[in-house]
């Protein structure tokens, strides 16, 4: 089966990554054959997973979902059996060993080309779904906080943020996860991570390709303002738009403004990081691209906080 070329670049970014994409191939058409699954398309993808439109042996469509092994996809599988269905897509069955998931298929229709406020209200209605009680089986979001942010203290001198945003970063850092954690979250749910779903006859909103933990709910604001960045300067400011967007999401969920903005900062603040450091790791400067992405990153942490 093709690989998508986008996908297969990313074998620079380490040996985790050129391992698991060496095998890939080889991993589908094992999971296509035990499943017994009949591939009906292209190869989708995503930044560290690919999904394969498919039919069961009953014939009912499905999306098998294969991800790289890294810490964040381990619990796709039991936070999705834990939401069941409730704001999420439907898990049909996984091996988590192997970060395969069989989903049921929906439209390919997302929130990229609504109005981003009213994306925004999407979204945050269903934080509340999925911000179920802490389960004992998912990580702390607040442990890995911690320990990006002791990275981000390492690398302080050479990363391309000012200082003082560094500083106030790894302060709120501290700061907010020195808390219980509060609820399971998605942790990255953006507009092309919610699709829409007409199971029953009714059409809503679901979110799908969950990087699940246990923690705050102000962290997951952070991909909402950062996704459709080039739409900000349509209408008003960057700064206003950001706020726009911001103000729209913890008023629909009801969130502790203070707090969620103090996630904002701190996830900009180490998004910007491991765009530097990316770069680094495969011993090159910073491509355009990423330099455009380091830019928009502290952009919006001032933005939220002006």
């Amino acid at each position: 089966m093709q690989m998508p070329p986008e996908l297969m670049s990313r074998a620079g970014l380490g040996v985790v990554w050129a391992d698991w994409l060496a095998t890939l191939p080889k991993l589908i058409d094992a999971l296509l054959e035990e499943w017994e699954l009949r591939a009906q398309g292209p190869v989708w993808h995503g930044y560290c997973s690919v999904a394969i439109p498919v039919r069961t042996a009953s014939r009912q469509a499905a999306v098998l979902k294969v991800a790289l092994p890294d810490e964040e996809s381990e619990p796709e599988a039991v936070a999705l059996q834990r939401w069941q269905g409730r704001g999420a897509v439907r898990l049909l069955r996984a091996d988590p060993g192997r970060r395969a998931l069989l989903l049921e298929r929906l439209a390919r229709t997302d929130l990229t080309e609504h109005w981003d406020q009213q994306a925004c209200e999407i979204v945050g209605g269903l934080y509340p779904q999925l911000h179920v009680p802490v389960m004992p089986q998912l990580p702390s979001q607040g442990a890995r906080v911690r320990r990006w942010a002791e990275e981000l203290r390492a690398d302080a001198r050479s990363v391309p943020i000012p200082r003082r945003m560094v500083d106030q970063a790894l302060a709120l850092a501290r700061d907010l996860t020195a808390e219980p954690d509060r609820c399971v979250l998605h942790g990255d749910l953006h507009y092309a991570n919610v699709l829409l779903d007409s199971r029953d006859g009714e059409e809503r909103w679901v979110a799908i390709d969950p990087k699940p933990a246990n923690g705050d709910p102000g962290y997951e604001l952070e991909p909402m303002l950062r996704n459709r960045f080039e739409e900000y300067g349509e209408v008003g400011s960057v700064r206003d738009g950001v706020r726009r967007r911001f103000h729209t999401l913890i008023d629909t969920a009801e969130l502790d403004e203070d707090r969620a903005r103090d996630w904002v900062i701190v996830r900009s603040v180490l998004n910007a990081h491991w765009t530097h450091r990316d770069a680094v790791r495969a011993g090159r400067e910073l491509a355009p691209a990423e330099k455009t992405q380091l830019t928009r990153a502290i952009t919006v942490a001032k933005a939220v906080q002006e």
